[in-house]
């Protein structure tokens, strides 16, 4: 063993084998384990999305009761049209492999490279919100090493990634584990033992929104309700994470996939709907240098009555895993990405490595190229959570979109067949609905604070994805004008070779085994005629061919055969000098001679 493979292999681990029933195990997921490493991207965004929907109600917090109720709902549509893109593709792909379908190749495209941009907005984002987290509790003047710890952590994820995902998700489990555990707790408290201003809740959110409504009118109270709802859409990030990546469940993986979808949606519907309504319960203000979940964290450790110390060790507990897990969710652009780029790669839209797998049986160019991209991003954004959030938000989006349009189109096609086409194209339209209204609003909003720049990366991978599909196209052109076959006429007492019982791969590959042992045609030969035209006698050797499949390099001799006047044959060897090559055509139906 070189060097080099021991570095490998204390870098990434040694090498899987793929035919190993233990390798399978090794790779596949639980629906527990896919929870834990797919979920986080969904659960981890309820560490800025229902901030940024409270904050955009303004003084109007009572309208936080029915933020809470459409969050939670929202949740919960979009994850069971999921289940659906998980029945129609078992074996993956997510909303590319559904646009692609149910739409159209160029729709697909456009969906593969939005998923793509936003795999590496995901890795990005979770890693500056973790380190913005964590730096927050430290000194101004530490500000500096930000960004090279932010450098760091997704070079971390990559090697961690490389050696395998089930390596990195029990990696980032306790993490997981920590962070939900803390998080539940905290709500479940901040609700229950709110008990003094809990029963007054409904009664004053509607008391409150009838007086906006007089002052305002409902159109205008209605719209501003929706405003802070679509800008509060980064919650439902990352809730397609299972439809693309159902390949690398356990068997069976439609079942470990809506199981895994449950789990998912359930702990987003709680955690965020959840943290909405303690920010109207314990009347959450925005502080400077703080999140509103330190905040109200804060307010809930503090009526524990533990001394200050003991409640800014709790407080800091809290947020060391609200980092992590942003941590454990940049993981998720690590899982998903490489898929997404082996699923275009197989339709030659991005080159055809990246299906490759390395011996860790991972799509490691797949890992290599997010990983990379996403050091791009946020050496260029300067790790800025802001501008980060604004380019994230717009492409998860237009994924669900498209992936919710094919759903509608496949259920319309399939009324006449399938009984269930009427409620599942209502549940559809509905999720349909919510997800372009979502996208317009957000589209619209934030266009001018950066959102332009979602639109314009997104369109140069397009572009760099059809340029990479001509280019194959080109290719197959040309090679079927190269193989193309001018050769002489058959000859009269030709026959065409019986089809063998292989599979048509192994037909294929031996008739381009014998078609590399050849070079120039044979011109006048009468034994060599059956063979150029595709046909054989019954005269000729079966030999010949045999040979030229088992040896590519060796040249067969050609044989001129000659007959008496008595009807007698005999075989004359030609002269060295004279010796010509056969020409064997490449196709199902290649003949002997």
């Amino acid at each position: 063993m070189t060097r080099y493979e021991k570095l490998r292999d204390l870098v990434i681990g040694a090498p899987l084998d793929p035919l190993s029933q233990k390798t399978r195990q090794h790779i596949a997921l639980i629906a527990f384990l896919a929870w834990v490493g797919l979920g986080a991207d969904g659960l981890s965004s309820s560490a800025y999305g229902p901030e940024e929907a409270f904050r955009a109600l303004g003084a109007h917090t009572h309208l936080g009761l029915f933020m809470a109720i459409a969050t939670a709902a929202t949740v919960f549509i979009i994850s069971l049209a999921y289940n659906q893109v998980i029945e129609l593709f078992p074996t993956g792909g997510g909303g590319y492999r559904v646009a692609t379908s149910l739409i159209g190749p160029r729709a697909g495209l456009v969906s593969g490279a939005a998923l793509i941009v936003d795999y590496v907005l995901t890795i990005a984002i979770s890693v500056a919100s973790g380190v913005d987290a964590l730096f927050s509790l430290l000194p101004a003047s530490a500000a500096v090493f930000k960004l090279g710890t932010e450098l760091s952590l997704v070079a971390v994820l990559l090697v961690m990634n490389l050696r395998g995902m089930k390596e990195s998700i029990k990696i980032l489990l306790p993490i997981f584990l920590g962070f939900f555990i803390t998080h539940t707790f905290l709500i479940a408290y901040g609700i229950l033992g709110h008990t003094e201003g809990l029963p007054r809740v409904v009664p004053d959110a509607i008391e409150d929104t009838r007086k906006l409504a007089h002052d305002i009118g409902w159109v205008a109270a209605l719209s501003l309700f929706l405003r802070a709802y679509s800008l509060g859409g980064g919650t439902y990030t990352g809730i397609e994470a299972v439809s693309n990546n159902v390949q690398t469940l356990r068997e069976p993986r439609v079942r470990t996939g809506k199981l895994t979808m449950f789990y998912m949606a359930a702990s987003l519907a709680f955690t965020a709907g959840g943290i909405i309504l303690l920010y109207l319960l314990w009347r959450a203000q925005p502080v400077e240098g703080q999140t509103l979940n330190a905040v109200v964290f804060g307010k809930i450790i503090e009526s524990f009555g533990m001394s200050a110390g003991a409640s800014h060790t709790a407080l800091l507990l809290v947020l060391v895993f609200e980092a992590g897990l942003l941590f454990v969710a940049a993981n998720t652009g690590f899982l998903g990405g490489p898929q997404v780029l082996s699923n275009m790669a197989a339709d030659s839209w991005l080159p055809h490595q990246f299906r490759h797998l390395s011996t860790r049986l991972v799509t490691q160019n797949g890992i290599v190229i997010m990983g990379l991209a996403a050091l791009v991003i946020v050496l260029w954004s300067r790790g800025s959570v802001d501008l980060l959030v604004v380019l994230y938000s717009i492409n998860v989006f237009l994924t669900f979109t498209l992936s919710l349009l094919g759903l509608c189109i496949y259920w319309w096609r399939a009324r006449g067949k399938d009984w269930r086409w009427a409620h599942r194209l209502a549940f559809s339209g509905l999720g349909l609905a919510v997800t372009s209204g979502i996208l317009g609003v957000t589209l619209i909003e934030k266009f001018g604070e950066g959102g332009w720049v979602t639109v314009v990366i997104t369109s140069l991978v397009i572009f760099l994805c059809l340029a990479i599909h001509r280019h194959y196209d080109w290719v197959k052109a040309r090679f079927k004008e190269s193989t193309r076959y001018s050769g002489p006429h058959p000859a009269r007492n030709a026959r065409t070779l019986p089809r063998s019982n292989r599979t048509r791969r192994r037909r294929f590959s031996w008739s381009a085994r014998a078609a590399a042992a050849v070079s120039t045609p044979c011109s006048g030969c009468s034994a060599c005629s059956p063979i150029t035209s595709g046909t054989s006698s019954s005269s000729a050797p079966r030999r010949s061919m045999r040979r030229a499949m088992a040896a590519p390099s060796r040249s067969i001799a050609c044989e001129r055969r000659s007959t008496t006047r008595s009807g007698s044959t005999s075989t004359t060897a030609m002269p060295t000098g004279s010796r010509r090559r056969h020409v064997f055509r490449s196709g199902p139906t290649a003949s002997t001679s």
